[in-house]
This record gives C-alpha cells, structure tokens and sequence, in this order.
C-alpha cells in the first residue's frame, strides 16, 4: 500500500496524504487533483479501490496494428491531441508478431476501466479475423470508433477515407497518361477497404476498355518487403502502371521494377496511398492518394465525444475525400 501511495504521489505531485484522502473518498481535494490521481492509479497499473471501479477513468484505448507504416503515427499524433484538448489520455496499444492480439488489448483496456476505444486498422476491416471482442464492446456500451471500413455488422461508428473515389483517381490518373496495361497491388483478400478499391479498379477497367484480369490484381501484406514480392509478379504479367494500397507497398513496387532492370517511372509508373511522412523525399517522390489525416482525426474525436455525452453515433460511416498528389513516380506509357 505505501508503494503505491508513493508511486501515484510522485506521478501526480502531490502528498501521500492526498493521495489516501482520493482513494479512501475523504473531502478537502479538489476534482482536479482527484481526477489525476485516479488517472496515475490506472496508468502505473494500479487496481483502484473497489467503491471507485465504478467510474470510468479518463482514459482512451488506441489500438494501432502498428507503427513502422509513417500513416499510423500520423494518425496518433492527431488522435492523441483531440483526446488531451479534451481531457483525455490515450493508451497506445500495438499490435505485433507473437505479442499480445487485439483481443488481449481489449481485456487490459476494460481492466483499466477506459472511456472508450479508438481502433486503426484492427480485425474490425478483415472478414475472416475473430470479431467477438468488439461484440463484448458492444454489450457494455462502450463508446468505441473504428478508422477505415469495417465488415458489415460490426455496427460502430466509423470514419473512412473514401477507397472508391481513391482508386479512381489513381486509376484514372494512369489512364490519362495514356497506360492501358494497369496492374493493382491490395491488401488480404478479406480486407474491406481493399476489397472497395478492387471493386471501383474493375468499374473503371470496364468503363474505358482496358483488361483487368486476375494476372494484374495482386494482394499482399502492407509492408514494403510483401509489397516488393507482388509487385515482381505484376511486372513479370507486363504492367506499365502500378496502383498500391499503401505507401510502403509502393516503394517495395519501386524496388522491385528496378530489380527487374527496369526503371521508375520511364518503364513503369507507380501509385500510393496514403501520402505519409517523406513520400516526397523518395527518389522518385512517390505519386500516392493523400488521406486528409487532420480533418479524419478531428471527426473520430468529435464521434467518439458525441458517444461519451449520450449522443450516440453508433453505426454511422463518415466519408472523407481522398486527393490524387502528382509526383514524379508516375509518367506518360512507354511507347
């Protein structure tokens, strides 16, 4: 007991004494230290005092896949200051290979008693993936928003960049250039928003006469190195242009024409998504769909808010317009 008097005091700034008057419900402490205190007793790990469990600590859960792709920091850094202009911590919970899944990170968020979850690129946007803790979530009502499209019936509220309208600027922005031999390099099959893209690549295939056939739709995983690996195959099925579902997939594609001897974007024209950090450092500076990261971050915390209040947004899907940024990655088809 006196460690974790001196631990939490020392977190907050306070005296132990302060700290024993928060936890045994004593007066003559303000609500702004009172609330700092609960919030220390939940980020050191502590369990708090059984007749104060029942009041949500004023934390948020925000659960990334990972933090290598420069979108999902991005993504942090926006999310993670709308939550401290409004009172609130973020716990940053990231997933990685052999470590704790995302369904491990729900249990330790609710025993820390969270406001609510904020999820990036979760299980939520892969048909096959395990979905039952999202179910629990919804049991207890606990205000919770997903970025990026989820399966159908996930039933949260959620903010999307528009992957139709992306991938018909990219794809359109090759055709304009005059490439009628388009590949696409996606995500897992079972992953929605690639899924949304393959579909408006296929509609705009259609639309302007150029083939699309299963040679030149490509799906890997969202690394640079997975990138490289499929790229090889759309290039050995003859493209001139490549459309990837992310920004790193992209520059394994880059890496990959020049393997083949060939080069960017002369012999084959390359397209990312996301526009993240240093995309137009790369040589060439990367062609790619840029997210509008400020605005989508600023909606998932007015959404996650509206939740907290009562006003629930639950299910709704808010679109964001994507915006084609020309770089040198991308050039007219070779003759």
């Amino acid at each position: 007991m006196s460690r974790r008097l001196a631990d939490v005091a020392r977190k907050v700034g306070v005296s132990e004494a302060t700290v024993s008057r928060v936890l045994n419900g004593k007066p003559g402490v303000s609500a702004s230290t009172r609330d700092a205190v609960l919030t220390a007793l939940d980020v050191l790990g502590y369990e708090r005092p059984t007749k104060l469990r029942g009041e949500r600590a004023r934390l948020v859960g925000l659960v990334m896949p990972e933090l290598q792709n420069p979108i999902f920091p991005a993504l942090a850094e926006s999310i993670g200051g709308g939550l401290a202009q409004n009172g609130y911590t973020p716990v940053l919970c990231i997933q990685t290979a052999g470590g704790i899944s995302e369904t491990d990170y729900v249990e330790l968020l609710l025993h820390q008693q969270v406001s609510g979850v904020i999820f990036a690129g979760g299980a939520y946007a892969q048909a096959d993936a395990n979905h039952e803790h999202y179910e629990r979530l919804r049991e207890l009502k606990l205000p919770t928003v997903l970025v990026n499209a989820p399966v159908d019936g996930i039933g949260f509220a959620t903010v999307s960049c528009d992957d139709v309208t992306s991938m018909e600027q990219a794809f359109g922005h090759l055709l304009q250039l005059g490439h009628e031999r388009i590949g696409i390099l996606l995500g897992p099959r079972d992953h929605i928003p690639s899924q949304r893209k393959h579909a408006a690549a296929v509609r705009m295939a259609e639309r302007h006469g150029v083939e699309l056939g299963e040679d030149r739709v490509v799906h890997s995983l969202f690394s640079l190195e997975s990138g490289q690996t499929a790229a090889t195959k759309l290039i050995a099925a003859g493209v001139t242009g490549i459309v990837c579902a992310s920004d790193p997939m992209a520059l394994g594609a880059v890496r990959a024409v020049r393997r083949a001897g060939l080069r960017v974007p002369e012999d084959v024209s390359v397209i990312g998504y996301d526009d993240s950090a240093l995309m137009n450092c790369t040589e060439p500076p990367l062609t790619t769909v840029r997210q509008p990261i400020e605005a989508m971050g600023k909606m998932i915390i007015e959404l996650l808010m509206r939740q907290m209040s009562s006003e629930r947004s639950i299910g709704d899907e808010v679109f964001f317009a994507p915006e084609l940024v020309v770089r040198a990655s991308t050039a007219p088809a070779p003759r």
